[in-house]
């Protein structure tokens, strides 16, 4: 069968798709119409996200046929989600409520979420429990027809502009700690919800810290069986690193452009050592965004698997040597940094700013969406198939671990 550029797609269903989408542009054009109810019309023409099912933004087909939907849209002009103010819906919460939600659930928060009429957070990591997730504290305690939630959460993006959150609290301390972790949908303005913004080394706070005193979530709100809200967060992280570092960038996309187009701008900087290690770097950003491309093809025959945790290796350090050469590149001007006025950010912006903004934001590359270290025991366990690290807490239950 022939085929064509999206991925392997049939001829018959990218037809169709040009289709529908030339339609949605007769009934709606994109010049004219309101952004919002563009995209409302767009969900509703199931050109959201085509691998969902009909009525939730989709038309089940293969996901690599977004990329037509895409190509079509943009050269258009017609408007998107932004999906970078709403990465943490779209990445991580969306493919959990379709793989783990209600029909209920489904249906009230997938469209809101893709229009980006709600923001979403993610309320996993405490300050006992960063590496060791599993380890968390925060307790949910059954009451009647709701849940109890009380404990912290820590490094939490867009806690302060966010309406929902993903969470994992534990239900039962009496069992091992990946036993008895429940997964829930918790309201961010619900009483007991207090986010305090955490400053970093860049001088804004697009981190929070997020208290749950008395938190009360409806059990309609639980995504998955009470706990088992383990396994359903690993959905979750899974998705989280391929929406990190797997993400479509074209050939010097990202921060190798910027580097690149440095060079060629500014001959007076060059010299060979220089030279040579944005060589070197060119080569691994391009390795890089191949093998994205190439997760992505897989993506399109199933779900995430743990070579996403690779590819966000591969973005963090990336980004942070990157960002070092083009400091060092600018000599007495890559230190300069423009303003460290206390900000909130709704989003994290590497090419709209200064090389030291870049330098120093970089920086967390390494520990957000899994911190290197716990992603390097992934790679080799369950990619290379390396031995296990032994871990004696295993079969202890958490209420005896030492804390």
């Amino acid at each position: 069968m022939a085929r064509t550029e999206a991925a392997g797609a049939p001829d018959a269903d990218t037809g169709d798709l040009r289709r529908r989408v030339a339609a949605l542009l007769d009934e709606h054009d994109s010049a004219t119409t309101d952004r919002a109810a563009f995209l409302r019309a767009r969900f509703d023409a199931g050109l959201a996200w085509v691998h969902y099912p009909v009525g939730l933004g989709g038309l089940d087909l293969p996901r690599s046929l977004q990329a037509v939907v895409d190509a079509e849209l943009e050269a258009a002009g017609a408007p998107d989600n932004d999906p970078r103010r709403i990465g943490i819906g779209l990445g991580m919460a969306a493919p959990t409520i379709l793989t783990y939600g209600t029909e209920e659930q489904r249906r009230r928060f997938l469209r809101p979420l893709w229009l980006g009429e709600e923001v979403w957070c993610q309320l996993f990591s405490e300050p006992g429990a960063g590496s060791d997730l599993a380890a968390l504290a925060t307790r949910a305690v059954r009451d009647g027809d709701d849940w109890i939630v009380d404990g912290q959460k820590v490094w939490t993006s867009s806690a302060h502009t966010a309406r929902w959150a993903i969470l994992i609290a534990r239900t039962d301390p009496d069992v091992p700690k990946h036993r008895g972790i429940t997964y829930f949908v918790c309201d961010m303005t619900a009483p007991g919800v207090e986010v305090r913004p955490l400053r970093q080394i860049t001088g804004e706070a697009e981190f929070n810290e997020v208290f749950l005193s008395g938190v009360r979530i409806p059990d309609r709100h639980r995504l998955g069986e009470v706990g088992d809200g383990w396994r359903v967060a690993q959905t979750t992280l899974m998705n989280e690193r391929v929406a990190i570092g797997g993400g479509r960038v074209p050939r010097e996309g990202g921060m190798i452009g910027l580097v690149a187009d440095l060079w060629r701008e500014r001959p007076e900087l060059r010299t060979h050592a220089l030279h040579q290690r944005l060589l070197e770097l060119w080569v691994d950003a391009e390795t890089a965004r191949l093998a994205g491309e190439r997760l992505r093809q897989q993506l399109a025959a199933g779900a995430p698997g743990p070579e996403g945790s690779a590819m966000k290796l591969a973005f963090a350090r990336l980004n942070q040597e990157i960002s070092a050469l083009e400091v060092e590149l600018l000599g007495e001007d890559g230190l300069l940094y423009e303003d460290w006025t206390m900000r909130r950010p709704e989003l994290v912006d590497f090419t709209g700013r200064d090389a030291g903004y870049r330098y120093l934001r970089a920086k967390g590359n390494s520990i957000e969406g899994g911190t290197t270290e716990v992603l390097l025991n992934i790679v080799a366990e369950r990619v290379l198939g390396l031995p296990a690290e032994p871990r004696t807490d295993k079969d202890i239950p958490w209420k005896e671990l030492a804390r």
